[in-house]
């Protein structure tokens, strides 16, 4: 229950950012992209979002006799340093989100180039939020050990990865030599170094 309102709190920030984007700069912040290809994926993308907030909090409450609703396993320690994780994944991913300020998107969009951000989580792992979203996965699958969720999260992190690297190849394309640096320095995920990124003059 505990990680299904984390995520529900979550995505109810996520919406709350994409209304003020939207009042304060005139766009949408990408949520419905204007890509085809991003459009596309949004079919995919949003009732695996949902399925992520609802199965959590569903399978706190009822049981199914379904046999993707039944747990995998049942180990409570797992299951609240699960909880811990989660907690400790959402008050990193809202630093990032207010080091990201009027740079933060939800997707490509082709006509528009924003800020590149090297500071705070950003000087130490290229996609900190996208890294931390796959945590966030994780924790929802070990609190809800179910085939379903397994099912969920295994199309979340396969959508995670490859929209990483899209994303990755579209800065490239717009910041050049900048964004090399940051490539080459920077790990996607996981910090190559724990020397904060200082981007050359």
């Amino acid at each position: 229950m505990i990680v299904g309102l984390i995520l529900l709190t979550y995505w109810i920030r996520v919406l709350q950012m994409v209304r003020k984007a939207r009042k304060t700069a005139g766009h949408d912040a990408n949520f419905i992209p204007r890509e085809p290809l991003g459009r596309a994926l949004r079919i995919l993308w949003i009732p695996t979002v949902a399925l992520w907030i609802l199965v959590p909090l569903i399978s706190a409450f009822v049981r199914f006799n379904l046999w993707f609703f039944r747990p995998m396993f049942y180990n409570p320690i797992v299951q609240w340093l699960a909880v811990v994780v989660a907690i400790m994944a959402f008050i990193i991913t809202w630093i990032c989100w207010r080091n990201m300020g009027k740079s933060w998107r939800m997707g490509i969009n082709p006509e528009e180039k924003t800020e590149l951000v090297f500071t705070g989580p950003f000087a130490y792992v290229r996609n900190p939020i996208y890294g931390l979203s796959q945590v966030l996965m994780l924790c929802a699958i070990l609190v809800a050990p179910l085939p379903l969720m397994l099912i969920v999260g295994l199309i979340h992190v396969l959508f995670m990865q490859w929209e990483v690297r899209r994303e990755e190849r579209y800065l490239l394309s717009q910041h050049g030599d900048a964004y090399r640096s940051y490539l080459e320095n920077v790990g996607r995920f996981v910090p190559k170094s724990f020397r904060a990124y200082r981007r050359s003059s």
